[in-house]
């Protein structure tokens, strides 16, 4: 069974609370309902951005897996992403759940800025893990939100929330930058991982193609986003840049120690289009493949 949940209006309705003061954004406390038997294990979606901060434990399935979470985990979910709920009925947990529709933030500088933060496309097992003061001051940012949508509707009202929500994300991607760095020895094996998974690329897949982020990700058991910037925190450069400065000196390798065209070390590397190659490997060294076979 699939439900889509397509307000926020649904949503209260379905929890037995009442009406939202804004029908486009709403705080919900995780005391004011239980969860119910004919919740559970209900594939979902919706058309909303979700964030829950939790403190107790609460079973969430989402993508791959299924997970279990303790005190002080944030989980992002963005609109039309799949989940459902492994919560034992009538389970009380503590914590709080903001939901927000994307027809708020039009027109807002906030609207324009929502793809660049990138926990909305981590898995769940990838949740930010606060600390006791972190939880207060992510709190603290949805209280004053609270606020402002219980208490004040005017002209004012979508600037004011939208530049809270704009603080509020801010923390979140300082707390998920810290969480990387906390993870440093974890880190440097998934690290590790990625080098061999793109050496062992071109032993088990020639001539499947270039190798892509989503490969690397799926086989170190990551969301693409969250390798992505686990990889730029560690080492300043993405998996996308990771995997091109792999075929640059793959290329170097095979351009020195072969007699192939340059065509044939673009279709051996997995390029469908020579010029593509030839393009990527000037930018990235200022030479042609040509110029620096030459050269070398």
């Amino acid at each position: 069974m699939h439900i889509h949940i397509e307000s926020i209006s649904r949503i209260h309705k379905g929890l037995n609370l009442e009406k939202p003061k804004n029908p486009l954004i709403s705080i919900i406390d995780f005391e004011d309902f239980k969860f119910k038997e004919d919740w559970i294990d209900i594939k979902y979606t919706s058309s909303l951005y979700t964030i829950t901060l939790k403190d107790a434990s609460c079973g969430l399935d989402y993508g791959r897996n299924t997970y279990d979470f303790q005190e002080g985990v944030m989980s992002f979910i963005a609109p039309d992403q799949v989940f459902s709920i492994t919560a034992k009925p009538n389970q009380k947990i503590k914590g709080w759940m903001l939901n927000l529709h994307p027809e708020l933030l039009r027109n807002t500088s906030l609207g324009k800025k929502m793809d660049t933060y990138n926990f909305f496309s981590y898995d769940v097992h990838e949740a930010l893990h606060l600390s006791e003061q972190e939880q207060h001051t992510v709190t603290e940012c949805i209280r004053m939100i609270d606020e402002e949508i219980q208490e004040r509707i005017d002209k004012h009202s979508i600037s004011v929330i939208a530049s809270g929500l704009e603080f509020f994300f801010n923390f979140c991607t300082r707390f998920y930058e810290r969480q990387f760095n906390t993870r440093a020895s974890e880190n440097k094996d998934i690290l590790s991982n990625v080098e061999a998974l793109l050496k062992a690329y071109y032993v088990s897949n020639k001539n499947t193609g270039l190798p892509t982020v989503s490969y690397l990700a799926k086989n170190v058991n990551l969301s693409a986003g969250y390798l992505s910037d686990l990889l730029k925190t560690e080492t300043g450069k993405t998996a996308k840049e990771h995997i091109n400065l792999y075929l640059i000196e793959r290329a170097k390798n095979i351009l020195l120690s072969s007699e192939l065209s340059v065509s044939e070390v673009a279709y051996d590397l997995g390029f469908g289009y020579p010029q593509h190659f030839s393009k990527m490997f000037k930018s990235k060294t200022g030479l042609s493949p040509s110029e620096y076979r030459i050269s070398n």
